[in-house]
């Protein structure tokens, strides 16, 4: 003991005190999923209070030389059925005075532990020194900073106080409103009414998406008159916190404090009333008991549980499935399980991650694929509880998976909204997460596994004049329109829309499992999208003249996610060799290059309709001209930022110039450019719409769809350097693909329900529920959100 004290007072410099604003990790590893409960324990770091597994904990020491940790190991107890459960006191699952979840209890001890040859001393002790003492209190007092990022993200979806509760107007018209009985002003609907709290109006809520719920005639008497709140009628007692008042300027269920007040202006006695109705979020719930939510789950079928590498859970922070059910798909892709996984070990990310690895998405991303593919935490739970006389089958036990929490942290840290316990769209997550991969490869775009999911799209347009433009851009989605006139099903749609008419008209509602939906082969889908459209008053340089041009998609394999909304027949293997671009052909003849063939003409010529109102407003009238000539007459609001930004140019009285204006003299931003690019757009035609846009965005991309010969000469350039319609940047291969992945959704909006994967594994459909995973007996390849394809090798 003596000894290993004497080691501690020698590397007392090495030990600090945290501060309040420190964050410490004490509940997980940074670079593993190893907890204080796991066979080695958690290890602190009691200079930088990151912690670590038993097997990365030396990796730890070799790097900062930090040698003082404080062991954190939790032993569970054995606890009594009986025990009384604890009354929630806040809408929150797992923090304190949350749901009691039946969460085992667990016995915690704490060791010092120096590094390298782990010597160790108990604690508490008063033979330690006192800076480790307080160290030690101060690091276990604190609250974890895994634990703080949970807390913050509940407490952030407490409803809000509405700004035009505190001083709300209310009507003096004689309504009184009764106890019960109550009935749309504008219809027959008696269920999901909400009371106006300006003038007492009774009125039917909103239409859902499946034809239920009610008439809209709520929140059209809000656009008619602009009276901001209503209270949901069913849902007021005694306990007005329950009660659901909804803010149709914020959007939002709110928070009304005077509530009471505002109910006895129209005569409710608030105190007697029982609930009948359930709130908005309520209702969101008893929705995901439908036929879809079932199917989508899966529930009620026997699902056999699935263990080892490939097959872990992702524990559910708090509507987090969008994420686990996208990032399950995107680690059981190829290129993303070779760059992470195969191809990097732990120790490797570690050693080149910055001083802080919780704020180092390669690092997190290598954790998450570990833990996601080794196999290491996809075990039964019971069996990792090591309860030999458990009555449950290990066939039906539950795993309990991991959760995603430092990955989430650095994903959102650039997107706050994902950083909510909010539910968000899967497919805005997916771009967002493929963009900051790209981003963080950047200087290696070899290694970067988000190229495999980029994709070139080539769009054709033939003038009548016999010549062509071709306009490329790359995308990592496909988003396809739903030729519902291709759907397979009419007749029953058909008489679907009858029953549905015979029930309106009786007052009755349409129950889930009679809805019939359009059912659409996928086949048809991409056969419309690449179809040729017209375009009308399209400016041909050949003609010199508007004209209709003919304008056709075509693309380049990738991996394609699709976003659909109603069912489509989607077939295991898809051909879409048909689809593939060639660029310019033999015997074409491209359309010559507006900028540079009518560039006199063009940049000499003011729009004096834009000259006229900026003279009338007191500028200069040569100014004006220099204005709208420098902005391309985009219009005048661009010719008046252009000519407030220029008005000290030491040129600004020169004459106007016969030869065309330079546009290496016109300044970009910069970061307006990079904005653009991320659009997908090429950096010249991004330059080229800003200077035609007075530097505004949203107008640039406006520009560029209005001028799609803009782009000509610089894509033909393009093409020149590699084979016809090939981007060399982009992976090439056959036209035939198998479906690999599907992420499933259901609920009112993207923005609410769940969402769950279906992914192709070992040659069987696997369902990844949150921590769930299992055989897939009907995977729900027609009602899918993003369909995810592989490219099949020739």
């Amino acid at each position: 003991m003596s000894n290993a004290m004497e080691l501690l007072r020698l590397n007392l410099s090495r030990v600090r005190i945290p501060e309040p604003t420190n964050r410490i990790y004490k509940q997980e590893c940074c670079i593993s999923f190893e907890t204080p409960k796991s066979e080695g324990g958690l290890f602190i770091d009691m200079n930088t209070f990151l912690a670590f597994g038993k097997d990365c904990v030396g990796w730890n020491y070799e790097k900062t030389g930090n040698p003082v940790y404080l062991h954190i190991k939790q032993i569970k107890k054995q606890v009594g059925e009986d025990r009384p459960l604890k009354k929630p006191t806040l809408l929150a699952i797992g923090v304190d005075g949350g749901f009691d979840t039946h969460e085992p209890e667990f016995e915690e001890t704490h060791n010092i532990v120096i590094l390298p040859d782990y010597v160790t001393l108990p604690f508490p002790s008063v033979e330690l020194p006192e800076k480790v003492r307080l160290a030690v209190d101060a690091v276990l007092m604190a609250e974890g900073a895994e634990r703080k990022e949970q807390i913050t993200a509940w407490t952030a979806d407490k409803k809000q106080i509405s700004q035009y509760a505190m001083n709300l107007e209310q009507i003096k018209n004689g309504v009184t409103v009764p106890p019960s009985g109550w009935k749309c002003s504008k219809c027959d609907k008696t269920e999901n009414l909400w009371l106006n709290l300006t003038d007492g109006m009774i009125l039917c809520g909103r239409r859902n998406w499946d034809g239920t719920g009610g008439n809209n005639h709520a929140i059209e008497h809000y656009k008619e008159t602009g009276y901001p709140l209503a209270v949901k009628l069913g849902t007021i007692t005694a306990d007005l916190e329950g009660a659901d008042v909804f803010s149709y300027p914020e959007d939002e269920s709110i928070e009304d404090p005077l509530l009471a007040q505002h109910l006895g202006f129209f005569g409710i006695d608030f105190s007697s009333l029982q609930k009948t109705e359930m709130t908005t979020a309520e209702r969101e719930l008893d929705q995901n008991t439908n036929f879809d939510w079932n199917r989508i789950q899966e529930s009620g079928k026997e699902v056999e549980p699935l263990y080892g590498p490939g097959y872990t859970g992702l524990i559910n922070l708090g509507n987090s499935c969008y994420m686990a059910s996208t990032m399950q798909v995107v680690f059981s892709t190829r290129s993303f399980c070779a760059r992470y996984y195969l191809n990097q070990d732990l120790r490797k990310a570690f050693e080149t991650a910055p001083a802080d690895p919780t704020v180092d998405l390669n690092m997190q991303l290598t954790k998450l694929a570990h833990g996601l593919l080794s196999g290491r935490y996809s075990i039964p739970a019971i069996q990792k509880d090591d309860i030999a006389n458990d009555a449950t089958s290990i066939s039906k036990a539950k795993q309990e998976g991991i959760p995603p929490r430092m990955f989430k942290a650095v994903i959102a840290a650039s997107h706050p909204e994902f950083s909510t316990m909010r539910q968000q769209d899967a497919l805005e997550f997916f771009l967002h997460f493929l963009e900051q991969v790209e981003r963080v490869n950047a200087g290696n775009p070899a290694l970067d596994p988000s190229q495999s999911f980029k994709f070139g799209i080539e769009e054709r347009i033939s003038c009548p004049s016999g010549k062509v433009a071709y306009n490329r851009r790359v995308d990592y989605i496909l988003s396809l329109n739903i030729p519902l006139e291709q759907a397979t099903n009419k007749e029953q749609l058909e008489a679907f829309a009858k029953l549905k008419e015979e029930k309106t008209s009786e007052g009755k509602e349409v129950s889930s499992d009679e809805i019939v939906r359009p059912r659409v082969p996928l086949v048809a889908c991409l056969a419309n999208y690449s179809a040729p459209e017209e375009v009308h008053d399209f400016y041909s340089t050949a003609l010199k003249a508007k004209t209709t041009a003919i304008k056709k998609f075509v693309m380049e394999a990738g991996w394609v996610p699709k976003k659909l909304d109603v069912y489509i027949d989607v077939p295991n293997i898809i051909d879409i060799s048909h689809m593939r671009s060639k660029g310019l052909q033999p015997g074409e003849e491209l359309l010559p290059d507006a900028v540079a063939e009518d560039e006199g003409s063009q940049r000499l010529m003011a729009n004096e309709d834009i000259v006229c109102q900026l003279v009338s407003m007191g500028f200069n009238q040569l100014h004006c001209q220099k204005a709208a000539i420098n902005t391309s007459n985009v219009g005048v609001e661009e010719a008046m930022n252009w000519l407030l930004s220029h008005m000290d140019d030491p040129d600004i009285d020169a004459p106007i110039s016969q030869g065309s204006k330079n546009d290496d003299d016109i300044f970009v931003d910069a970061s307006k450019v990079d904005t653009l690019l991320s659009f997908g757009f090429q950096e010249e035609i991004a330059r080229k719409a800003l200077k035609a846009s007075g530097g505004d965005i949203e107008k640039a991309t406006d520009w560029i769809f209005s001028h799609p010969t803009a782009s000509t000469s610089a894509d033909m350039d393009s093409m020149s350097t590699s084979p016809p319609g090939v981007d060399a940047a982009l992976a090439d291969g056959g036209g035939r693909y198998r479906l690999i992945g599907i992420v499933s959704h259901i609920g009112t909006s993207t923005l609410c329900g769940h969402y769950v994967a279906h992914i192709y594994k070992e040659g069987r459909w696997v369902i990844f529920n949150d921590d769930k995973v299992g055989v897939s007996v009907d995977p729900p390849k027609d009602m899918g959100y993003l369909y995810f394809f592989e490219r099949l090798d020739d």
